[in-house]
C-alpha cells in the first residue's frame, strides 16, 4: 500500500495545502474486543506555506477502511466515549510533536463487542514565530475508550445473570404494586442455589424484596466473602424484624470504590427460606482518565510520507534595511575616502527569539450523537524552536564619479575640460550680446534718419 499526496491549490483566503492518505492497522484494547485487527483510512491535511504568526493547523479525517470495527470492551449505559489522539512529528527549524485530538460519545447502551462509531476528524495547531522550514511526518494513532459515569441496571432475567442449578430458580411475574423492577423477579427456596453476575465497573448493588418470610443471603465478591458477608431481607437496618411483605426494588446490599475492572458477584440461598433477585445495579464512578487496558495502538502500514512547510517572514522586522542607499556627488569630482573618518556605514540587523506555544490542552466539543458525527477538539501544540537569530547585515554605500562628456565637436576622451563655464555665466553672456545687438540696431536707425533729413533739405 502506498501513501498518496493530493495537492490542493491555495487562494487568497486559504494557504496552499496537501492531503496525505495514510492507512493504519490497530491492535489491542477496543480493537481486540471488536473485529481485530482494525484498519483505518485517514486523510491528513497540512498547509505548505505560512507566514510568521499564522497558525499551523493540522486536521485528520478518520474512517474505517473495511468491515473491521472497534468494539465495546464491556457492557455500558449510553454515553461511553471513544477518543483518538494523533501524533505528528515536527523536524527542521522547529522541533516538537503535534497531537490532534477528537472524541465522540456513543448514543446507545453497549454490550461487549458492540461496534463503536468514530469521530469524523481530529485537529491541532501550533504558532510559529520565526521563519524557516518545518517537516511534518504523520506517526502513530492511539484510540481510547472511557465508560460513562452512569449506573447500569441488569434485570433478573438478563442473559448475563447465571442461575445455578439451572431451572430451580423460579421466574416470577410480580404484583403491579410491589415495586419490582420491570415487574418481575427470580425466587429460590432451596439451600445452596446461587445467582452470579460478572460486570465491569467500580461498584455493585444487589436489589431484591424486603420480606418477613425471607431468609439470609450469603454474598461473595470476586470469590471472597463480601462486606458484610450476609444480608437478611426479613430484618430492618437495626437488625429488628419488620412487617413488609414482598416489597420489591429494594437495595439489600451495596459495595463501591472497587478498582475499575471486571468483577464477579454471587448471591446464595443459605437456609432454604425464600430468596429473591430483582436486579443488579452496576456502578461506574468518575475515572481519572481512560482505562489503559482499553487503548488500541494504530501503526502506519502505507508508505511513510512527509510534508515540508515554508514559514515566510511576513512583515519586515524592525531594524532591517528596506531600500538601497545611494549618494549623488554635488560636484564633478570623484569623492576621496577620508582615512580619518571612522563612522560606520548604515547597518541593519534582525535577531529573532523563538517563542513557541508550549501547552497542549484538550478542548471540549459538542456531542453530535444524533448522526454519529465526531466532535473535533482543537488544542495547542507542543513545539520547541531551534531556529537561530538572523546575522547582522551591513550595507556599504559605493560612490561612482559622474564624468561629464566634452562638448560636441571635441574629442571624447573621458577627461574633464580645462574650463567649464557654468550655466549662469552662459546666460549672462547671452544677455549682454542680445543687449548689444539691440543698441546697435537703434543707433543704425538714428543714423539713417539723420541722413534722410539732410538729403531732403538739400
Amino acid at each position: 500500500m502506498g501513501g498518496a499526496i493530493v495537492l490542493t491549490s491555495g487562494t487568497a483566503a486559504r494557504a496552499a495545502t496537501v492531503d496525505l492518505n495514510v492507512d493504519y492497522r490497530c491492535t489491542g484494547g477496543v480493537a481486540k474486543t471488536g473485529s481485530p485487527p482494525v484498519f483505518l483510512r485517514t486523510t491528513v491535511t497540512i498547509p505548505t506555506t505560512l507566514n510568521v504568526g499564522d497558525p499551523l493547523n493540522i486536521s485528520w479525517r478518520l474512517a474505517y477502511k473495511n468491515q473491521s470495527r472497534f468494539g465495546s470492551p464491556a457492557r455500558f449505559a449510553e454515553g461511553a466515549r471513544i477518543s483518538i489522539i494523533g501524533n505528528m512529528k515536527m523536524t527542521g527549524d522547529w522541533v516538537g510533536i503535534l497531537q490532534p485530538k477528537g472524541y465522540l460519545d456513543q448514543t446507545t447502551p453497549l454490550v461487549k463487542g458492540t461496534p463503536l462509531v468514530l469521530p469524523e476528524g481530529i485537529s491541532d495547531f501550533a504558532h510559529l514565530d520565526v521563519p524557516g522550514t518545518v517537516k511534518i511526518t504523520p506517526d502513530v494513532l492511539h484510540v481510547d475508550f472511557t465508560p460513562p459515569v452512569r449506573d447500569l441496571v441488569i434485570n433478573d432475567d438478563d442473559p448475563d445473570v447465571k442461575y445455578n442449578p439451572v431451572g430451580l430458580w423460579a421466574d416470577v411475574e410480580g404484583e403491579p404494586n410491589d415495586g419490582d423492577i420491570y415487574k418481575d423477579y427470580h425466587q429460590s427456596n432451596t439451600v445452596g442455589d446461587t445467582a452470579t453476575l460478572t460486570f465491569t465497573g467500580t461498584g455493585i448493588e444487589y436489589i431484591g424484596q424486603l420480606d418477613r418470610e425471607a431468609g439470609p443471603v450469603a454474598i461473595e465478591l470476586n470469590g471472597k466473602a463480601g462486606t458484610p458477608p450476609e444480608v437478611d431481607p426479613s430484618l430492618d437496618d437495626n437488625g429488628m424484624p419488620h412487617n413488609f411483605t414482598r416489597k420489591g426494588g429494594q437495595t439489600l446490599w451495596r459495595f463501591t470504590d472497587l478498582p475499575y475492572k471486571e468483577h464477579t458477584i454471587q448471591i446464595k440461598n443459605v437456609t432454604g427460606k425464600r430468596t429473591t433477585l430483582d436486579a443488579f445495579k452496576v456502578i461506574t464512578q468518575q475515572l481519572s482518565g481512560p482505562p489503559p487496558q482499553y487503548r488500541a495502538t494504530c501503526k502506519i502500514i502505507s508508505n511513510p510520507v512527509s510534508v515540508d512547510i515554508t514559514i515566510g517572514g511576513g512583515s519586515v522586522p524592525t531594524g532591517t534595511p528596506t531600500g538601497t542607499p545611494t549618494t549623488t556627488p554635488t560636484d564633478g569630482n570623484t569623492p576621496t575616502p577620508d582615512p580619518t573618518d571612522t563612522t560606520p556605514g548604515p547597518t541593519g540587523s534582525n535577531s529573532g527569539s523563538p517563542s513557541p506555544s508550549n501547552t497542549n490542552t484538550g478542548g471540549t466539543g459538542n456531542n453530535n450523537s444524533n448522526n454519529g458525527t465526531g466532535t473535533t477538539v482543537l488544542t495547542t501544540a507542543t513545539a520547541t524552536a531551534t531556529a537561530s537569530a538572523r546575522p547582522t547585515t551591513t550595507v556599504t554605500a559605493t560612490h561612482t564619479a559622474q564624468v561629464r562628456v566634452t562638448p560636441i565637436g571635441a574629442a571624447q576622451t573621458g577627461e574633464l575640460p580645462e574650463r567649464n563655464p557654468s550655466g549662469l555665466t552662459l546666460l549672462l553672456a547671452g544677455c549682454v550680446m542680445l543687449g548689444g545687438g539691440i543698441m546697435s540696431g537703434v543707433a543704425m536707425r538714428r543714423r539713417r534718419a539723420a541722413h534722410a533729413g539732410r538729403d531732403g533739405a538739400s
